[in-house]
């Protein structure tokens, strides 16, 4: 693979007709000495790492008819000099991060196509001129940020057989018995806009091109479109997060039944799938999404030929039948909040190694966990929290080395703690919340320590000994991220891809959630960022003083100690840990001073040290000034603002010293922040470093107010 920069001699090369250098290690801007081959037919920048704005001697390359520039990182406008191309026959700029208008020159590439736009920032309508390219057999400008009405001049596009339009902004509404114009349509998608679909009868709809691909997502549908009984080609249909009621037609699954594959009908108020028991054994879906209806009654069966089955969000009640064991080809099971109840059936186990994602979170399963995945797995992200789950967690898990999330919090478990799980090389969030775990927590045999490790509650149970900060991840250091800059979420992104239509995958992402203590309330994420860290561990017996080593918990957010039997001093090391946001040591037996230095924590919105034996002097200054009087009440030795006993020594006010402990230099001083999604109002502190709570919305917390208006200030 090549690597660095182009050689700006390249431009020497004059009689050179195609350039291939997709998938390398190139990175930099394009050298301008490729737009100086006149001769050049093909330019493929494919997949490398080439930034920048695209320089308008672009327009220069007059015999070009392929340019392919999709995932690079390019920026800037489109630029109009584009136009200039006109023996292009095969755009492709997507993925990358265009902003402004679509060029009206473009309609000058009357000899196009293919023309790929799609995941980018573009806005503005679709330029008129766009519709005079009637040689368009393809025209993607899904996933941007385009507006207006969808134009009635792209029915004219006679030659089209691939359209998507979807993930935008546009209004309006669009007739779609006018389809029929573009006979050749295969592929079709309006989905996740701001527009109705307008469906005339069934009889004005028998001459609509037959699809595979269709997309109607939030499209203000009230009902099955009749005019899907003429469709006997489908392979992939969503027509989620619309307004259909009722029962899913039986004609449903005998449309298109020897080629349907993935069916996405989310976010509806739908009741049945069907009058029959089990509507869905005759069909050949790989990926079927009902989330979010009004289904009740058992749990329907898939087929075997199944990878992505999410019923969740629903009112199935009854056990899960013996029967889904037949989904030997599972990557995604959700079947999370529903009624659903009973033993969950052993033979589970034969799940393939394929599996990514188990998500049964509910309210009444029960019985023990059975010893699954003995093989190993790909499984990522597991959670079965909120059940009546009893005995020991699985020791099979030991063996799903690409694990990111073990959630088994709210249940009835009773086990020591799993630190047979401390060599998996992935695991990020490790939720034991409110079970039976017991017994002292010991420092590593093997040395693994939980390398990757960034959230772990194991709040409400019962365990004993010193704090067991030793084990995680060698003090969890601070570690160096790729991309630390980019907001990345703990999700599975995995695409359900037909085994007949393969140019076309059908995306799927599940977004791991959790409740964390935060700031004294439950908060709720709906997203939880990669570089999110906190450590729960209260409502144990953990004893003892806590250790100095305390600091090497740099960069996390939230630190919960409390309701334990922790003794000795709040060690001074705290102060280090510049990034905190919530410290909860109260509940505890704490005795002697709060240390001065803490007044540097300049981001720490929440305080809470109540219930202890401290004495002395409460700090002044910075985030100190906006803690009350709930934040040490229980301590009748402290004195200072906010209480009203006052304290005997003068000095007691004074400005905190400068701390010796604390090292500068770790103070990040990041534009990264974390975002979360709440059910409740969060009241947090001003001063340095203020933080701004909000309801059922992203909280951002940044000392880089600039960088957070140009990413989110739109």
């Amino acid at each position: 693979m090549f690597s660095g920069q182009i050689p700006s001699q390249i431009s020497q090369l004059s009689n050179l007709s195609s350039l291939d250098l997709s998938d390398c290690g190139l990175q930099g801007n394009i050298p301008v000495g490729i737009f100086k081959l006149p001769y050049l037919k093909v330019l493929n920048l494919a997949f490398t790492s080439f930034l920048g704005e695209i320089p308008t001697s672009i327009g220069n390359l007059g015999s070009l008819n392929t340019l392919d520039l999709r995932s690079c990182n390019f920026s800037g406008s489109i630029p109009s000099s584009l136009g200039n191309l006109t023996s292009l026959i095969y755009l492709e700029i997507s993925n990358n991060s265009f902003v402004g208008k679509i060029p009206s020159s473009m309609g000058n590439l009357t000899q196009l196509t293919d023309l790929s736009l799609r995941y980018n920032l573009l806005d503005g309508e679709i330029p008129f001129p766009l519709m005079n390219l009637t040689k368009l057999t393809s025209l993607e400008l899904g996933n941007n940020n385009l507006e207006g009405r969808i134009p009635d001049s792209i029915f004219n596009l006679k030659n089209l057989k691939y359209l998507d339009l979807g993930r935008n902004s546009f209004s309006g509404s669009v007739e779609f018995g006018k389809f029929v114009k573009l006979k050749y349509l295969t592929i079709l998608i309006l989905s996740n806009n701001q527009v109705s679909v307008l469906i005339e009868d069934a009889n004005a709809n028998a001459s609509l091109p037959k699809f595979q691909f269709l997309g109607l997502s939030s499209c203000n549908l009230n009902k099955f479109p009749d005019f899907l009984k003429n469709q006997d080609r489908l392979v992939c249909l969503d027509l989620s997060n619309n307004n259909i009621h009722g029962m899913v037609p039986e004609w449903i699954w005998d449309t298109s039944k020897l080629s349907l594959e993935v069916l996405c009908l989310a976010k509806n108020f739908i009741t049945s799938i069907g009058q029959h028991p089990m509507p869905l054994t005759g069909t050949r879906l790989v990926g079927l999404n009902l989330r979010s209806n009004l289904l009740q009654g058992s749990l329907p069966i898939p087929p075997a030929t199944i990878s992505h089955y999410d019923m969740s969000e629903n009112s199935l009640t009854g056990n899960i039948s013996e029967l889904i064991c037949s989904l030997t080809s599972i990557q995604v099971l959700d079947l999370a909040n529903n009624n659903l109840s009973g033993s969950l059936p052993r033979c589970m186990q034969n799940f393939g190694a394929s599996l990514l994602v188990i998500d049964l979170e509910s309210y009444k399963f029960r019985g023990n966990i059975p010893q699954t995945w003995t093989q190993g797995t790909e499984l990522r992200i597991i959670n079965l929290r909120h059940n009546r789950f009893q005995g020991q967690l699985p020791r099979s898990l030991a063996k799903c080395m690409m694990l990111e999330v073990a959630d088994f919090s709210d249940n009835k478990l009773h086990d020591i703690f799993p630190s047979w799980l401390e060599n998996l090389p992935n695991l990020k969030v490790l939720n034991l919340r409110s079970n039976n775990f017991h017994g002292q927590i010991g420092a590593s045999k093997a040395g693994y320590n939980f390398p990757n490790l960034r959230v772990i509650d194991l709040s409400l149970n019962g365990f004993t000994g010193k704090l067991p900060f030793e084990i995680f991840g060698n003090y969890w250091k601070p570690r160096e991220f790729a991309n630390s800059h980019i907001l990345s979420y703990i999700q599975v992104n995995s695409s359900v891809v037909p085994r007949r239509f393969l140019c076309k995958a059908w995306l799927y992402d599940y977004n791991y959630t959790m409740t964390l203590t935060n700031k004294g309330v439950a908060v709720f994420y709906e997203k939880v960022l990669e570089l999110f860290k906190a450590i729960d561990i209260s409502s144990n017996r953990f004893g003892g003083e806590i250790p100095e080593s305390i600091e090497n918990l740099r960069g996390f957010r939230l630190v919960n100690l409390s309701n334990n039997v922790l003794t000795g001093h709040i060690p001074l090391s705290l102060a280090n840990l510049t990034e905190l946001e919530s410290l909860d040591l109260s509940e505890n037996n704490l005795s002697g001073e709060i240390p001065q230095q803490l007044t540097q924590l300049t981001f720490l919105g929440f305080f809470n040290v109540s219930n202890n034996l401290l004495t002395g002097p409460i700090p002044q200054g910075n985030q100190f000034g906006t803690f009350g009087n709930n934040s040490y009440e229980g301590n009748s030795e402290l004195c200072g603002r906010p209480l009203s006993k006052d304290c005997e020594d003068s000095n007691a006010y004074l400005p905190a010293p400068p701390s010796i402990s604390v090292d500068q230099s770790q103070e990040s001083g990041s534009a990264f922040e974390f975002g979360w999604e709440i059910l409740v109002v969060v009241v947090v502190g001003y001063a340095f470093g203020q933080v701004v709570g909000v309801t059922i919305g992203h909280i951002v917390i940044t000392r880089k107010h600039d960088w957070f208006m140009n990413i989110f200030g739109k």
